[in-house]
């Protein structure tokens, strides 16, 4: 809890806004374009902390039902996941199937309800949601502890079988330092630098408009910026709602509704909620008959030789189909360039010559196993120069900022001695930066808390300070910092205090330490833990950012950076080497996931004015119970079938393992180095072509690095049906113009029923069915 800081510094600066709305006129009477600009943009802040003090005032910011409806979400999220990640080794956060979800439940219940859903409501939902659904990945389940557990050689000392009490301490060790350490970044890249977020600023303008207020439910300050940063996705879901119709313009009360409007919408997400449920249901059956038929999952579309020789079938499951809706044309399309490289080129010349002698499905000497090095490198170059890149921007911005500012002081100077003795261009005395005289800077960004001033009304400027700033004029770069300012931020009360973000580093640190140890005591060393930590929080900084400005958070790439530099710290002779790369390859990849995860949440509760705080402790709660949940899950499926094996290919587990093992001295197949060179090199200079023509019609047409790899390394069958998915989400959008949200609830329902339904007859079989099975 913040303490009281009063109404002085907000009412000042308030004061401030209001002259600097009122304008400065010149000597003729004419309006500078500059200060029409900042008058728009001190518009928009006055609306701006109004609204955050207004949402951060709604009981509902937190609430049991919320979380526990995340709960319920999140573990339907989390059974997919497991299933689908064990398969690929792709996992889906699904924010925005996860609001729909959230929202398809309270409305089906609307009647029942003591208090209406409100959109901060469905912000938590969706944040416990995500963290539960994502812990799979986040804990290593789909990868690097079957690679622990089913792949480590004798040699290696291993394999390392772990009990499900050792599974469920590993993944709580995990699941909370990357939650707090996102926290203190929240202001850097949310609130000063406004870094788009892509997917959180769509699941906001989605949560808007599924509560029927389109852009009132969000930050003033966004609403004509957002439609310009995410390339027109505001305006699609904000201009019209699911069935096509104009939403009601920012002066309709969300309140002042008509009635045959409302039984219209009413009709409108009874006809999504069916669609959902039928999609889970067709999702289901067909888990079901893949069970008692498995010659469903690997179709002979291309013909039989193709199909026993090569490997080139069709598994035509909604899921994956579902799964290629929801990523996408462009990210589908360059996984399946990937499949057609690595399994039509490049698995046929290493069978051919000699490369990959063994069974084309081996990992050990087939070309399954080949190719993977060629997409190892593609993944290790994309994520180098992508991070590289990431890391550089701010050195070329300062240097940039400093030849600027150097130069406009050389030109304002009108000889050596005053160009040497003059301040910094942008100076205390400049602008009105005079009015924020003692106070500190989050006093001059944040809402005024409805907890500390109860008189937050539109007449703030009645308190009239005795200043003698009346007829201050701005400066060039007052103006420059007023049109494009830090976005105002939510109430003290509604924020993470300092002290809970150093206790909750340091207990989920040592948590994290101790859980390490419990799980492989001597194997790991204290300064091999420390060591892979600290190297995590570096990375997650980096991952962050990288997901602000788009949208995907390498964890793959850095955990395997994370790999390659533990090949520097512990020394190949030691016995537990590979152990060792292993586990701080996983430690990397949970704290840059979790942050990342974290930081998108934070940006739609942002834009929808929800607490901070409230989602804080949301992902904590869901980190917690997702961690249990998959360990339990994944123990599950690891107990009946064979891993890796025919269902669970688990190709994640062989990049780790491989990586691993390349690090610490293994050789690599015939021909492999030079391949792996010349596709590192192709992707290094396609991710930097990638970078410098972001936001351009041409990026979506130079391959990603990721998606490619991930095209390479899995087998066509699901490559092809995740095409199918994508290129329907192209149709349906760009051809037919309809809406988004039907297709994202047709596929949420496709994703989720296959994964869900495996899994509870899975349970049944062996608790309940089993001995009547057996007989």
């Amino acid at each position: 809890m913040a303490p009281d800081r009063g109404c002085y510094n907000f009412c000042n600066e308030f004061q401030d806004e209001q002259r600097l709305v009122a304008g400065s006129t010149s000597d003729e009477g004419t309006v500078d374009a500059e200060d029409n600009q900042a008058r728009e943009a001190s518009r928009r802040r006055s609306n701006a902390r109004r609204f955050l003090a207004r949402q951060s005032a709604d009981g509902q910011n937190f609430t049991l039902r919320g979380v526990l409806v995340g709960l319920g979400v999140g573990l339907l999220i989390c059974f997919s996941n497991t299933f689908f990640g064990l398969q690929t080794g792709w996992v889906s956060g699904m924010t925005m199937p996860a609001s729909l979800l959230g929202f398809a439940f309270f409305k089906a219940f609307a009647n029942q309800l003591d208090s209406p859903f409100s959109p901060v409501e469905n912000v938590l939902v969706q944040t416990v949601a995500t963290s539960v659904g994502t812990m799979p990945l986040g804990s290593g389940f789909v990868g690097v502890i079957p690679a622990i557990e089913f792949m480590l050689k004798p040699s290696e000392q291993g394999p390392l079988p772990l009990s499900l009490g050792k599974l469920m301490i590993w993944a709580l060790g995990l699941c909370f330092f990357g939650v707090v350490f996102a926290v203190p970044l929240r202001k850097e890249v949310i609130i000063r630098e406004k870094l788009k977020f892509p997917s959180g600023t769509a699941t906001a303008l989605m949560i808007g408009v599924l509560h029927g207020s389109g852009a009132e439910s969000t930050n003033p300050e966004h609403r004509v910026e957002g439609s310009q940063a995410d390339g027109g996705e505001s305006s699609r879901l904000l201009g019209s709602d699911q069935e096509g119709s104009q939403v009601a313009p920012e002066s309709t009360s969300a309140g002042s509704k008509e009635p045959g409007n409302e039984s219209d919408r009413r009709g409108s997400w009874r006809s999504k909620i069916n669609l959902l449920l039928r999609a889970f249901g067709i999702s289901g059956f067909y888990a079901l008959l893949t069970y008692f038929v498995p010659l469903l999952r690997n179709l002979p579309v291309f013909g039989l030789p193709l199909a026993t020789h090569w490997l080139w079938t069709l598994n035509p499951s909604p899921a994956y189909v579902g799964q290629g809706i929801i990523m996408g044309p462009a990210t589908t399309l360059h996984m399946m360039l990937g499949a057609v490289v690595g399994w039509g080129i490049l698995s046929p010349l290493a069978k051919y010559n000699g490369w990959a002698p063994g069974p084309v499905g081996n990992w050990e000497n087939g070309s399954k196993g080949w190719i993977i090095w060629i997409s190892l490198a593609i993944m290790l170059a994309d994520s180098v120069v992508s991070l590289g890149l990431l890391a550089s921007r701010p050195l070329f911005r300062l240097l940039s900022s400093s030849i600027t500012g150097t130069y406009h002081k050389a030109v304002d100077s009108k000889s050596w001695p005053s160009f040497l003795s003059s301040s910094h261009p942008q100076s205390s005395t400049s602008g009105y930066t005079a009015l924020a005289i003692g106070s500190d800077d989050n006093d001059n960004n944040t809402a005024v808390d409805p907890a500390t001033n109860d008189n937050d009304n539109d007449n703030d400027n009645d308190n009239d300070n005795d200043n003698d700033d009346d007829n201050l004029i701005p400066s060039p770069s007052a103006k420059e910092s007023a049109v494009d300012p830090p976005d105002v931020d939510a109430p003290p009360s509604q924020l993470i205090s300092a002290r809970t973000v150093v206790i909750g580093l340091i207990l989920s640190l040592l948590v994290c330490v101790g859980s390490i140890q419990l799980t492989f005591g001597h194997r790991i060393p204290l300064y091999a833990t420390l060591s892979a930590i600290l190297m995590a929080l570096v990375l997650s900084v980096m991952g962050v950012r990288a997901q602000g400005e788009t949208d995907l958070n390498p964890v793959s790439g850095i955990s395997k950076l994370t790999q390659l530099s533990f090949a520097l710290i512990i020394p190949a002779s030691n016995p537990h080497a590979v152990l060792i790369n292993l586990v701080a390859g996983a430690v990397s990849e949970s704290g840059a996931l979790q942050a990342g995860d974290m930081m998108q949440d934070l940006k739609t509760g942002h834009l929808l004015g929800a607490s901070p705080r409230a989602q804080f402790y949301g992902q904590l709660i869901g980190s917690a119970v997702g961690a249990v949940a998959s360990a339990a899950i994944y123990k599950l499926y690891t107990s009946v079938y064979t891993v890796p094996g025919e269902l669970f290919q688990l190709p994640t587990g062989f990049v780790w393992i491989f990586t691993a093992r390349l690090v610490t001295g293994d050789g690599l197949p015939p021909r492999a180095a030079e391949g792996a060179a010349i596709a590192a090199a192709l992707f290094a200079l396609a991710t930097l072509a990638r970078v410098l023509t972001a936001g351009s019609k041409w990026q979506s047409w130079i391959p990603g690095g990721i998606a490619v790899a991930v095209g390479m390394y899995n087998v066509p069958s699901f490559t092809i049906a995740r095409t199918i998915g994508g290129l329907t989400s192209w149709y349906w959008q760009s051809r037919l113009k309809r809406d988004e949200t039907t297709l994202v609830i047709l596929a949420s329902g496709m994703i989720l029923g296959e994964g869900v339904i495996f899994t509870f007859y899975l349970y049944l079989q062996i608790n309940i069915l089993g001995g009547w099975l057996d007989d």
